[in-house]
């Protein structure tokens, strides 16, 4: 790809960083991006401005918004009983997807991952704990990671900070199997795991 001209280029390189797209895909990507009237392009490059100049953090569950709290934090009619956790905000909405569950979220920003770096304090434990003192305090917790290893360790280690608390401690049903991702679970599947949740 070295012959390519600068622009097109750079932005093959922009592309190459995103999740799972290799260069043939971003290649595909830029050359369609070419094709595309300018003022579609405009568009484009104003969604992505937005995305730093408007989203911001929900304080209480930690989620992407446009305003703090979130919607979902801010309902009234959301069960301020159950607190879900999750590792980001995608899983969130893949629960969200369900229409199966009615309480609140927490998003802890990715599991402990020790060959990869990221310790408990990278997380949101601290915040999480904080969450926990406030009123009304939630009297289920549910972990909803993914089925894996660092699912599981993140649970453990959790379980073990959250003990001292007077809750109820649960996690999602084996609906789902081991090494699959919340993100791409089907709704029955998610829907069966956060009714047959379990106790930790």
């Amino acid at each position: 790809m070295n012959n390519l001209p600068e622009p097109i280029h750079n932005l093959v390189s922009w592309f190459n960083k995103l999740p799972g797209i290799g260069p043939k895909t971003s290649l595909r990507f830029v050359y369609y991006l070419l094709k595309t009237p300018k003022h579609e392009l405009e568009q484009f490059a104003q969604s992505l401005r937005e995305l730093h100049e408007k989203i911001t953090f929900c304080s209480l569950c930690q989620t992407h918004t446009l305003k703090d709290p979130c919607s979902i934090c801010a309902n009234e009619k959301r069960d301020k009983s159950a607190l879900c956790v999750v590792s980001e905000p995608r899983d969130m909405q893949a629960i969200e997807n369900t229409g199966e569950y009615n309480g609140l979220y927490f998003v802890l920003g990715g599991l402990i991952q020790p060959i990869e770096g990221i310790t408990p304090d990278k997380l949101r434990f601290k915040e999480l704990e904080q969450r926990m003192n406030q009123s009304p305090a939630p009297k289920e917790i549910i972990f909803a990671f993914n089925p894996d290893i660092d699912g599981e360790t993140t649970t453990l280690h959790l379980s073990k900070i959250l003990k001292k608390y007077p809750i109820k401690i649960t996690k999602l049903a084996r609906g789902l199997p081991v090494g699959a991702e919340l993100e791409y679970a089907d709704q029955v599947t998610l829907t069966d795991a956060l009714k047959g949740r379990r106790e930790v």
